[in-house]
């Protein structure tokens, strides 16, 4: 086969609408299952979502466990050792199919609005988000789809009340970060006029953007950038 074909590498990221404020904890449990999936199916990279992201950014403590996932089903699950051990059963073969019907089905109503691009313009996507997620929502609330510790098998005590550090820079680090901000503008302040305007050049001749932004990026800093693409492109509005 084509060579460069087989270089694709795919990554998984576990479930954030799965992470859940109520009974933290679970969320691990959760993720910990979205995690053996992704490695049954040899995934080339994972990322572990930690458990009390519902709420925060995640705490060492919780960044450990998240780790721990991946390192015990790599280490310590056997099974996981074998390539694809669920190939070929009924229900993972039936709910491939059902998965890439759907995907087709996705990429069809795409296509007939012009592509990604022509849909993003009457905000098909963006659309379909938000339509889920209300779904989602709705079943949660109502308790027609069962999540335990949130609307099945509540705790007879109560919420418990999460006594958590949000996390926080401290005055110091804040300005430590403006100090340095000021000193990268400063030292590449001769080169990053050109930079920014040839950036704005590449977005309105419709040219390929990301490669101008690596560039980019060795002398301008994300708020230069911005400016400068918000100057061309303007800046995003919902429609309602």
């Amino acid at each position: 086969g084509n060579e460069r074909s087989q270089k694709l590498k795919y990554h998984i990221q576990t479930s954030g609408r799965s992470l859940h404020a109520q009974e933290m904890a679970f969320n691990d449990i959760r993720t910990t299952l979205q995690a053996l999936i992704a490695i049954y199916d040899n995934c080339n990279s994972l990322h572990t979502n930690a458990y009390d992201e519902a709420i925060t950014t995640p705490t060492e403590e919780s960044v450990r466990r998240a780790m721990a996932i991946q390192l015990i089903i790599n280490r310590e699950w056997g099974l996981a050792m074998n390539e694809n051990p669920n190939q070929g059963s009924f229900i993972i073969d039936e709910l491939t199919d059902l998965v890439e019907e759907a995907v087709l089905r996705e990429f069809e109503a795409i296509a007939s609005r012009g592509g990604v691009l022509g849909a993003m313009e009457t905000g098909y996507q963006r659309g379909k988000i938000q339509e889920e997620s209300l779904y989602y929502e709705h079943k949660k609330h109502d308790g027609s789809f069962p999540i335990v510790g949130v609307n099945t098998f509540r705790n007879p005590h109560g919420d418990a009340q999460i006594e958590i550090e949000l996390a926080r820079s401290t005055e110091e680090e804040k300005q430590s970060q403006l100090q340095r901000l000021q000193g990268f503008q400063g030292r590449n302040a001769a080169a990053a006029g050109a930079m920014l305007e040839r950036l704005q050049r590449v977005v309105i001749d419709n040219g390929n953007v990301f490669a101008v932004l690596m560039d980019a990026v060795r002398v301008c800093s994300l708020g230069q950038i911005t400016n400068a693409l918000y100057a061309v492109g303007g800046q995003y509005r919902r429609s309602m």
